[in-house]
């Protein structure tokens, strides 16, 4: 069982959203992603100030057994990125939700983040 934090919203592609009442957001992949992907090697991140579209690929995530590309789970332009998981990428395993989120973005439109699942709801998607 994964560990759900009820707090924040979730696409079905496996990341997280942490929207902040100014409209910013920080975006991770979930315990769930993580634990698929065995340990983590590397983190491909975008560049700040990137545009990005809802869906749209924003970085990779490379483990032993795999890499897998990460979706934007809202529209927005990226303010920040995790510089900590350059040099220590298996954080993700560690602590997917606090210390290892992937970027900080400025959401377009805010309410995009209601039509994300709830933590019940990817809760039943990954049961």
């Amino acid at each position: 069982m994964s560990n759900i934090p009820a707090d924040l919203r979730y696409a079905k592609s496996h990341e997280w959203l942490k929207l902040a009442a100014d409209g910013t957001a920080l975006v991770g992949i979930t315990d769930y992603a993580q634990n698929s992907l065995g340990d983590i090697t590397f983190a491909q991140l975008p560049k700040v100030g990137a545009a990005l579209k809802a869906g749209e690929t924003f970085g990779v995530v490379e483990s032993v057994k795999a890499a897998s590309d990460v979706y934007a789970p809202v529209s927005g332009t990226v303010l920040e990125v995790n510089k900590a998981l350059d040099a220590n990428p298996e954080k993700i395993n560690q602590a997917p939700y606090t210390d290892a989120w992937l970027m900080k973005i400025k959401v377009a439109n805010p309410a995009d983040a209601a039509g994300l699942l709830s933590a019940e709801d990817y809760g039943k998607l990954t049961a």
